[in-house]
């Protein structure tokens, strides 16, 4: 991409929407709204006070706001300043965020407490510029990259995934145009701003015109609420909130408006093949729609759900990038085969990220894997299986986690479900689930409901109930600390000294 190809500035792209239309809601979080002007005005301040609080160009701003309005505006003067915004979860243990703030080793930190940021400049949540600040037009500025978020990855260690693309408004709205985004809408904004997706598709929308209702933290019903009351046309969700909205008891979910909906996107994890099936079966097969690709950025594919119904449980065609399985010693496979998904970017394109903390997995010849492992049919639709780092190998076979957990999810009385391996003297591992549970339900019932469903040696020997919840609020499982958390506590038989059950044949 050209830089002519790029776009304008960010500072140019919300000049021309404020002068446009003024007074048209940009952004809603409760009863609060700012107008487009209004945000235009707020977000040049809050740049010239950032840039006299020691901001450079493209140094990083850690941004550990909640969600809501301020977190907008926070990012938007980030990029009128020409740094790049570095988002961090509000609600992180203080040691997990101080090791990413001195991975990032910001220019300015918003909203995290000064003794966390290792004496680099720091502002509270609420801070407003003082008076003296002009809110007119300011000097365009683009900052190298685009964004800056954390991932722990399968491993547990943050890392920062610095995008390759500059901070122009083409390539935060590039995210709308794959994706069925209607301009000039209303995009509700359901997830964690500090996380990937949440972010970009919510400052997209903002970008091409939307007026972005963000939702402090998610509620099912609130949702659907907030859909009939703004008349949204675009939101974004991830399984576990799409699960959450259809456990729903009838007349909550039926009892709103949801006709103005045109686009409901999910990403970020494996859906259940039954959990699509029944949203496709409400809204409509051209309503749902699904990407895949890590917030790297080397490929994406994307499926919505009239393709989906004739290539069950795809996540898609590449629309960028290129994909390939391969088998445990490097070679391709042959289609139908699962294997580890490798991907590389478009021949031609720039490098799409670059990692602080972290190496690439590389393959050769710019491929790499984010750890995926899959199949592709013959007409070139990618199956995704598992992370390979997830596996499970019991007794030598192999078990993918996401499929017990998928049918594990199907159970009535089971709100959620993660599985990990622990150890065993025989098998080497088992699986063991760990389950939020909607009603209650004993292990006799569990352990036939999914031998019903699946081989046996893929059944968990132990069930475990938990209370809190088991996913983040962007549908993420820490499965690697799950794991560990349960390590201390297991023998030869399982999970806690409790039976280990039958064996598997």
């Amino acid at each position: 991409m050209s830089v002519a190809e790029e776009g304008v500035s960010i500072t140019e792209a919300l000049a021309a929407l404020a002068a446009a239309d003024p007074d048209r809601p940009a952004v809603t979080c409760g009863e609060r709204t700012v107008t487009r002007a209004e945000l235009e005005a707020r977000t040049n301040r809050l740049a010239r006070a950032y840039l006299d609080l020691g901001v450079s160009p493209d140094s990083f701003v850690t941004i550990g706001l909640p969600n809501g309005i301020e977190f907008i505006e926070a990012t938007v003067a980030v990029w009128k300043a020409g740094a790049t915004p570095q988002p961090v979860s509000d609600r992180l243990p203080t040691a997990e965020r101080r090791a990413i703030i001195d991975l990032a080793d910001p220019s300015l930190v918003v909203g995290i407490d000064t003794a966390e940021t290792g004496g680099r400049p720091s502002i509270p949540a609420g801070f407003e510029p003082t008076p003296s600040y002009s809110d007119g037009p300011l000097e365009p500025r683009i900052a190298a990259s685009v964004k800056a978020p954390t991932s722990g990855g399968s491993t547990g260690r943050p890392k920062l995934i610095v995008s390759g693309h500059r901070a122009t408004s083409a390539n935060v709205t590039i995210h709308s145009i794959y994706t069925r985004m209607p301009p000039d809408g209303v995009h509700l904004a359901t997830g964690p701003m500090h996380h990937n997706g949440p972010f970009i598709y919510a400052l997209a929308a903002l970008f091409t015109g939307s007026q972005v209702v963000v939702m402090s933290r998610f509620d099912a019903e609130e949702a659907l609420a907030l859909v009939e009351r703004h008349r949204v046309d675009w939101m974004y969700l991830v399984p576990t909130m799409m699960q959450r909205i259809w456990r729903l008891p009838e007349p909550a979910r039926l009892g709103h408006d949801l006709s103005s909906l045109e686009g409901v996107f999910h990403v970020a994890a494996p859906c259940p093949q039954w959990l699509k099936q029944a949203w496709i079966d409400w809204l409509g097969p051209s309503t749902i729609l699904e990407l895949y690709g890590g917030t790297e950025g080397q490929v994406a594919t994307f499926i919505d759900g009239t393709e989906w119904l004739a290539h069950r449980g795809s996540v898609g065609r590449p629309l960028s990038g290129e994909i390939q399985i391969r088998d445990p010693g490097g070679q391709p496979s042959a289609r139908g085969e699962t294997g580890t998904v490798w991907i590389r970017r478009q021949a031609g394109t720039q490098k799409t990220y670059t990692y602080i903390g972290a190496e690439a997995r590389e393959g050769g010849d710019g491929w790499e894997t984010l750890g995926d492992v899959g199949w592709m049919d013959e007409d070139g639709y990618l199956y995704l299986t598992d992370r390979d780092t997830d596996m499970i190998l019991v007794g030598g076979s192999n078990v993918y986690p996401a499929e017990i957990e998928a049918v594990l999810t199907e159970h009535p009385s089971v709100a959620d479900a993660c599985v990990v391996g622990l150890p065993d003297d025989d098998l080497g591992n088992v699986p063991h689930a760990i389950l939020a549970l909607s009603s209650p339900v004993d292990d006799d019932e569990l352990d036939a409901y999914l031998r019903a469903r699946l081989v046996s040696y893929k059944v968990p020997r132990t069930f475990e109930r938990v209370d809190g919840p088991l996913r983040d609020d962007a549908g993420k499982v820490r499965r690697p600390a799950l794991r560990a958390d349960r390590l201390p506590k297991t023998n030869a038989g399982g999970a806690g000294g409790q039976d280990p059950g039958p064996e598997p044949p």
